[in-house]
């Protein structure tokens, strides 16, 4: 309802501003990243990557990544709400307030970060190679200098490397780890672009066939995904990290998933990543 002033001027009654205000609470509410303090932790990631990101028997999630996520929310005061999403539409998700975080062993890139932020890095790690058994190769320079085609994984770093380094033409981009494996498997691909932790799962795997050298040739650190503009979560998520890693939390997730990795790494005298 509308009255007049004094002067002759139409001006709006309360019920005009009580239904504005009204709006603009509905607008707040409804827009991404605006949850309140104690509502859900969305934590985005591709459940397909063992032993940090994968599901159990009974087809939970679990790994490295969704305790780390768990352990968050504990020093948050938030529940945790995991979301399965392929790797290379988490960025996406993230931007549109879809998920809160990523926490999907994503290595932290400049390029990534002219999107999104990253949290301080959490575990060291780098890019190595999966060959075939009798392969001549012995490095990435072999792998530059080589005839024969590249298989990379679609939206990881060992993508973003072949595509600096190599001729388009020589690159195979798949989008599942294991297409990339046989193709070496099967000996179309003279190498495999990869982390050391898959690489050395995938040659396990295939002993017969692949063979796997470890020692990096590009060194890379992971970290948590947060969208641009929240940086108070960005800061408690830096201060969990420092705090997890004082109290032995990583030296625990080691060692409940990793051991044999660990052991086998030492033993090659390669770095292990936490």
């Amino acid at each position: 309802m509308n009255r007049v002033d004094e002067g002759g001027r139409l001006r709006p009654g309360r019920p005009l501003c009580w239904a504005a205000l009204g709006l603009t609470a509905l607008l707040v509410a409804c827009s991404p990243g605006t949850k309140g303090p104690n509502s859900p932790l969305r934590v985005g990631m591709e459940l397909a990557y063992p032993p940090f990101e994968m599901r159990d028997a009974e087809g939970a999630p679990a790994g490295v990544s969704v305790e780390l996520a768990r352990e968050l929310g504990r020093a948050l005061g938030r529940s945790v709400e995991i979301e399965n999403i392929a790797f290379d539409g988490l960025i996406a998700s993230l931007k549109t307030g879809k998920i809160d975080l990523i926490i999907s062993s994503m290595t932290s890139t400049e390029q990534r970060a002219k999107s999104i932020d990253f949290s301080e890095p959490y575990l060291k790690t780098g890019l190595c190679l999966l060959v075939g058994k009798e392969s001549e190769v012995e490095g990435f320079g072999d792998v530059l200098v080589g005839e024969g085609s590249v298989v990379v994984k679609n939206g990881t770093t060992g993508h973003h490397q072949a595509v600096q380094s190599l001729p388009r033409d020589r690159i195979l981009v798949l989008d599942s780890e294991s297409s990339c494996v046989l193709e070496v498997v099967q000996g179309k691909a003279i190498a495999f672009i990869y982390d050391q932790m898959s690489t050395y799962k995938n040659w396990q795997r295939n002993p017969s066939t692949t063979r796997a050298i470890l020692t990096p040739f590009r060194t890379e650190s992971w970290a948590i995904g947060v969208r641009k503009g929240r940086e108070e979560l960005l800061a408690d998520v830096n201060g969990f990290l420092r705090s997890f890693r004082e109290a032995g939390g990583f030296d625990r997730l080691g060692a409940r998933f990793l051991a044999e990795q660990k052991q086998a790494f030492e033993g090659l005298g390669i770095e292990f990543y936490f």
